[in-house]
């Protein structure tokens, strides 16, 4: 996407082109498409411990690694909605950066393998389904499948996420009357 051709003040660069990175439209999202997000991340200690603390998550299963120990896995297990987040969070530069409206909902989520600490997450996404919305012109409602795996391949979460797009077109309209008025 052209943002104009500007230098880091916002005064215009002569003869240079300014490209801002951003996800994708509505209509440019492709039924049954994989969409693999990398890089992947390598999640560790520090983040299990600042993000459930951070939410007020004590849940001993990702704080204390004595009791953790006896439990089934052996060991401190990632929170699931740092896993969640992060799987969502990975798909954004390519698919909803600048092109979302809202996020809808989640649905079937689910986690059935645990992450750990040192384990490095992959996620990729499946457009499902896609159609224009009803009462918002130039709009559509976007349904995904995130899958998160480790390194090894194993499946650690699932998702289906639901959101609202913008249409290349009226996403551009909806830009160029905001600039009028400056």
């Amino acid at each position: 996407m052209t943002g104009g051709n500007r230098t880091q003040d916002g005064e215009p660069a002569a003869g240079r082109q300014v490209i801002e990175q951003r996800g994708l439209y509505f209509d440019e999202l492709q039924e049954g498409a994989v969409y693999a997000h990398r890089p992947g991340r390598t999640v560790t200690e520090a983040d299990n411990v600042l993000f459930s603390t951070m939410t007020m998550n004590t849940q001993a299963l990702h704080l204390d690694a004595a009791w953790s120990a006896g439990q089934p896995f052996g060991q401190r297990l990632m929170n699931s909605m740092f896993t969640l987040a992060t799987m969502v969070g990975q798909s954004v530069t390519q698919l909803t950066q600048g092109t979302i409206i809202a996020q809808l909902g989640l649905t079937d989520v689910s986690f059935p393998h645990p992450l750990y600490h040192g384990d490095t997450l992959y996620t990729e996404t499946v457009i499902t389904g896609r159609r224009l919305s009803a009462s918002r012109p130039g709009q559509g409602i976007v349904t995904m499948e995130h899958t998160g795996r480790n390194q090894d391949g194993t499946v650690v979460a699932r998702a289906t996420r639901s959101c609202l797009m913008w249409t290349r077109e009226a996403h551009g309209n909806a830009q160029n009357s905001q600039n009028v008025g400056e």
